[in-house]
């Protein structure tokens, strides 16, 4: 059993909670996530089965798609409510909620919060957190695609981002351009990369056996596809000559991706990854 498994993830389980209960439904250890998913979120949470795990290292960079909401007034050491309240503030309204979104749109600068796995010094931000220690948080490059007001009442909003963006900390940013205090309240991912919620299963689905198990093709659709031949050359990792304008290809046998190629120059490719 191969492929990606599109899953909508339940609020109150981790995504490895996810992968844990996956491997007893399908009866197979060979499986792992990308792109984690907070516990009180809920949405798409890409699970990759048997070969398809060789692939991870070529989604973890997939844009990605939530629809948040946040709360004025208040901060906590998560930057969602989820954690400890640090401070109250007087809520200063927002007259058009979504302009003050529009000037988050494009190339931003962020700080992750406290809690997440970002390296300081060869220790993940969440570990000095629970040690309660301070240390310097690096400011990040993300991208912001497109973003728009759902409800300016609720605060909900759509973003569209790169891969690597913690909402969390657009939150707190948002509220901080109106002069609030904020933090979100609520996450779903609906998008990751091509996939969306309207593909996804529950993990309910899955026991029933009601799923589908997308391939790497569908995966990588919009990469460049070669058939190659001699195939065995691929498997043996040799250097191929390939006619075409990508820098990075996916080399195909038998309607199936079986390995990454990457322009070593002119018409030179060498093998990045193996996907048989």
């Amino acid at each position: 059993m191969d492929g990606i498994l599109v899953i909508h993830k339940e609020a109150g389980m981790t995504s490895h909670d996810v992968v844990a209960q996956l491997r007893r439904i399908l009866h197979i250890k060979k499986i792992g996530h990308s792109g984690t998913l907070d516990p009180q979120a809920t949405g798409v949470l890409l699970v990759l089965v048997g070969k398809a795990c060789k692939a991870l290292p070529y989604l973890e960079d997939t844009d990605k798609e939530y629809i948040a909401t946040m709360r004025l007034g208040e901060k906590y050491d998560t930057d969602d409510i989820w954690g400890a309240l640090q401070e109250t503030r007087e809520v200063m309204p927002i007259q058009n909620f979504d302009s003050v979104l529009q000037t988050f749109q494009g190339n931003i600068k962020q700080y992750p919060p406290m809690v997440s796995s970002v390296r300081v010094n060869g220790r993940k931000l969440y570990e000095y957190a629970r040690n309660h220690e301070t240390v310097e948080r690096p400011l990040r490059d993300v991208t912001i695609y497109d973003i728009e007001a759902l409800d300016d009442q609720k605060l909900e909003f759509r973003v569209a981002c790169s891969s690597g963006t913690y909402i969390r900390s657009l939150c707190v940013d948002i509220a901080e351009k109106t002069g609030n205090l904020g933090c979100m309240s609520s996450l779903v991912r609906t998008k990751v990369g091509r996939f969306s919620l309207n593909d996804a299963c529950t993990l309910d689905d899955a026991r029933n056996g009601n799923f589908k198990l997308h391939t790497l093709m569908d995966m990588f659709a919009g990469y460049t596809q070669i058939a190659y031949e001699p195939i065995q050359d691929v498997f043996n990792g040799k250097k191929i000559k390939l006619q075409c304008d990508a820098d990075e290809v996916m080399i195909t046998h038998n309607q199936e991706i079986v390995a990454v190629y990457q322009r070593v120059e002119n018409d030179v490719y060498r093998c990045a990854r193996g996907l048989w």
